[in-house]
């Protein structure tokens, strides 16, 4: 089976994400890139993907940097590269018979490029509902996880707690 590998246009994401759209409407860019990176962490946990979100620096001048966060690989790029320039050479680059590329981003041309590589695309709505998804898998995971060690904690066993009900019940009629 082989590696997967998921590279996200973060910008990309933030313009068509609707709660991430409203932060960048409100001048709150950082707390939209923020967001971001905890929900991509999230399902990559999750479903033990390996991601890069890839901004654009020309909308931050002046920070060019590589850095891990929520064990995902952020990386600015160079202020004379863009978001899909980078990311059509690294999706070239990792894309082998280990890994698997997936490209998250919404433009039509970067799509067909990183096609070209070998590597699957992904639109920014299908990433959306994706980590919805998730979210609401992990969300009834956990619950089932809660419900699971209540019982294993409780010191009854379930024919024990069907008397005892059944005796709750027969009490609080005779009031």
């Amino acid at each position: 089976m082989k590696n997967e590998l998921l590279i996200v246009d973060g910008y990309n994401m933030i313009g068509a994400w609707p709660e991430l759209a409203t932060l960048k409407n409100q001048d709150r860019l950082e707390e939209a890139r923020e967001d971001l990176l905890q929900r991509l962490s999230n399902m990559a946990k999750y479903e033990g993907l390996e991601v890069i979100v890839v901004f654009d620096a020309q909308l931050v001048p002046g920070v060019t940097q590589s850095y891990q966060k929520y064990q995902l690989e952020v990386i600015f790029t160079e202020e004379g590269e863009t978001a899909d320039s980078y990311i059509e050479r690294i999706a070239g680059e990792k894309n082998n018979v280990i890994t698997q590329v997936r490209v998250a981003t919404s433009d039509l041309a970067e799509q067909w490029v990183v096609f070209s590589q070998g590597a699957l695309r992904v639109s920014a709505r299908e990433l959306y509902q994706q980590i919805q998804k998730t979210e609401k898998t992990i969300t009834q995971h956990q619950k089932e996880i809660d419900y699971s060690a209540y019982r294993r904690n409780s010191p009854w066993d379930k024919t024990q707690l069907e008397v005892l009900n059944q005796k709750l019940k027969e009490l609080s009629k005779k009031k």
